[in-house]
């Protein structure tokens, strides 16, 4: 798994914004994983992928914004300000993982 978080060396920052408490950004949540195991979840993209993605790229920002109501996005910001996003409403773990990789791996 480690490879497929090298980021592009175009990539400036990532940033995933989702709601805390809807549904739909439950596969995207950052949610401690013994909390989640504990009502009998999968544990979330983020708190899997996330110490992954900054160990392979610790000089590029991650943010995570949480925010009521959102429906959950993930945007690559690139060099010359250029952004790309995709919607993460209503995909399984493994599928936000390929949307997340190929923005990370990929430049505009």
């Amino acid at each position: 798994m480690s490879g497929k978080y090298a980021f592009s060396q175009t990539l400036k920052e990532v940033r995933f914004l989702f709601c805390q408490t809807a549904e739909h950004s439950g596969p995207t949540r950052w949610v401690c994983a013994s909390h989640l195991q504990s009502f009998g979840y999968e544990e979330s993209f983020l708190a899997r992928a996330y110490p992954t993605m900054k160990k392979n790229n610790p000089h590029t920002p991650i943010m995570i914004r949480e925010a009521a109501g959102t429906q959950p996005r993930v945007y690559a910001r690139y060099e010359f300000g250029k952004e790309k996003s995709e919607s993460l409403a209503g995909l399984s773990d493994k599928e936000i993982e390929d949307k997340v990789t190929g923005l990370v791996k990929t430049g505009i």
